[in-house]
């Protein structure tokens, strides 16, 4: 396998959506739950409604929704919540839950009171940590304060650079004092952990001016930071970027990791630094073996054996028309589109949600799971990664240097199979 750059692809979820594929037939979802453990589950709402996009996003989201709109969809998430519950029956029982998007707080505070009664629907809501997404335009103190009363445990804010010119240039024209503003209010609310999520290699930002929006980001304080490496995707704002930007992007994540070292915050994957020795926000989740719940049509849900949710696009008029087509859906009682994993494809999949996590893999979970081990069974598979002093292997443990961290978006890519590879070249964008 020839590694072409530091940047191939974010894998926060293995296999991709461009993987999944029509169903057919349509499993029944009391089916694909009935023999699921679902004593530790993740409740999932996705409000596909945003303020504006920005230049590098190519989340499943739009912009301008309408009041008609955005409780057409609140109609459709009670009706999907039904059917949901129905086939999950009396036995669920859920540890973490979260709204995302999008950007939930695109909800007005009224909206987003009725979202956490449908979320109130599942067992253990309010009880359970609660993150939810917003933006500098729409943590309004009415929000928040809905989202407190609710039992918020963590609320992300996408804040990308504290340089209204870089802004500008990544396509998210906000002013700082905006940005600030919004913090000030989320602080002034209490939940316990707040994450701000920072960009690099943004057009013009240099080693200073990154260093500027680390330090602007820490005078909060915040219990969690995400550094995110720009990217440039089909069918988003941003343009083409030359080779070169991989060697700027990479020399950003190492200054940028070090100066949140140096600060106290320990790593916890390529993207994710926080304070250590926190109590708030634990959860008993854990995303290698236990199934998550999604509800909204960009959400997906996740079994041992199948991933499912619905159709997948950018392009805005495709995005519409399938958040037309879900306002109007009455029948949620089966997985539409989906990936089936094959007791293989379930062993890669452990194997990258752990490796990818600076804790790295506990061969001993993977052996009580699989009756295996990681490095027998993938040994092909991570010898390229190992030949370049990537890996760290211990009898107990797999994971990947501090090197090798850095070069996450690479090897989750390299650790795809076959036929994921397939899928995901054959999926037409649109």
């Amino acid at each position: 396998m020839t590694i072409t750059g530091p940047y191939q692809a974010y894998v926060y979820a293995y296999p991709h959506k461009t993987a999944y594929r029509p169903l057919t037939p349509r499993p029944a979802l009391r089916q694909v739950w009935s023999a699921e453990p679902s004593d530790a589950l993740f409740l999932y709402m996705h409000v596909p409604f945003c303020e504006m996009r920005c230049g590098f996003c190519n989340l499943f989201t739009r912009t301008g929704a309408p009041e008609e709109l955005t409780g057409a969809y609140l109609d459709a998430l009670d009706r999907q919540a039904t059917a949901v519950l129905e086939a999950l029956g009396d036995r669920a029982s859920f540890a973490t839950a979260a709204f995302g998007g999008g950007t939930p707080t695109y909800f007005t505070a009224a909206e987003l009171e009725r979202l956490c009664g449908i979320a109130g629907r599942f067992a253990g809501f309010g009880d359970i940590p609660l993150g939810v997404e917003t933006s500098p335009a729409t943590a309004t103190t009415d929000r928040l304060a809905v989202l407190a009363e609710h039992g918020t445990t963590r609320v992300s804010i996408g804040v990308q650079s504290f340089i209204d010119a870089e802004a500008r240039a990544a396509v998210r024209p906000q002013k700082r004092a905006e940005v600030e503003a919004a913090l000030d209010r989320i602080r002034a609310v209490g939940f316990p952990t707040l994450n701000i999520d920072l960009i690099y290699g943004i057009d013009g930002q240099t080693p200073a001016t990154w260093l500027h929006s680390l330090d602007a980001a820490l005078k909060w304080r915040p219990e969690e930071l995400y550094l995110y490496p720009l990217y440039v995707r089909p069918l988003t704002g941003l343009g083409r970027r030359p080779q070169e930007w991989d060697d700027q992007r990479l020399a950003l994540y190492r200054l940028g990791r070090d100066h949140l070292l140096s600060e106290g915050y320990e790593q916890v994957s390529m993207r994710m630094f926080r304070l250590p020795d926190r109590s708030a926000g634990g959860t008993e989740y854990c995303c290698q073996t236990d199934g998550m719940v999604g509800l909204g049509c960009g959400a997906r849900s996740y079994t041992s054996g199948l991933h499912y949710s619905f159709e997948y696009a950018v392009e805005q008029r495709h995005v519409r028309s399938i958040i037309d087509d879900y306002v109007r859906e009455e029948d949620f009682t089966t997985a539409r589109v989906g990936f089936e994993l094959d007791e293989r494809e379930q062993r890669r999949r452990h194997l990258l949600q752990s490796l990818l996590q600076a804790s790295g893999l506990d061969r001993g979970s993977y052996r009580s799971r699989f009756g295996s081990d990681p490095c027998a069974d993938f040994a092909t598979d991570l010898k390229p990664f190992d030949d370049l002093g990537w890996l760290e292997t211990t009898e107990t443990t797999l994971k990947l240097t501090p090197e090798g961290l850095a070069h996450s978006d690479a090897i989750g890519p390299g650790l795809f199979s076959e036929r994921v590879r397939e899928l995901m070249a054959s999926y037409q964008a649109r």
